[in-house]
């Protein structure tokens, strides 16, 4: 139906309005033992851009907010990558990777996992 917005939720299938196009999704979420500063971000950022096998268009941004933390960029040719640090209650941290190339998720994962000494980590591919 044109003008329509769906809204699916856990559980329900999403229809793919483009299956021409590839997309792929991978959030990881983990705690560790430090807080993560800006350099941190930069690094990883940079580094996982080797990792997934991604085109760096432009270099990792970063800013922190009082209130919320710090928060990364990266741009990538196929797409980029959004990082979040909080410090309190405990130092955590949340990735969400987007790409229209496709990339090994474990491994993102392993590599996310190392970098911070992850305490506990998880992750879900879309």
């Amino acid at each position: 139906m044109q003008g329509h917005a769906g809204l699916w939720l856990d559980g329900q299938e999403m229809p793919d309005l483009a299956p021409g196009i590839y997309r792929q999704r991978l959030v990881i979420e983990g705690t560790c033992p430090d807080p993560i500063d800006a350099e941190s971000i930069v690094g990883y950022l940079s580094e996982l851009s080797a990792v997934c096998g991604m085109r760096t268009v432009l270099e990792p941004m970063t800013h922190r907010s009082e209130r919320f933390g710090w928060a990364g960029w990266i741009h990538w040719e196929t797409s980029g990558t959004h990082f979040y640090a909080w410090d309190e209650p405990r130092p955590f941290f949340s990735v969400d990777i987007y790409t229209c190339k496709a990339f090994d998720p474990l491994r993102a994962v392993e590599f996310t996992g190392s970098y911070f000494d992850a305490d506990e980590i998880v992750a879900k591919a879309f």
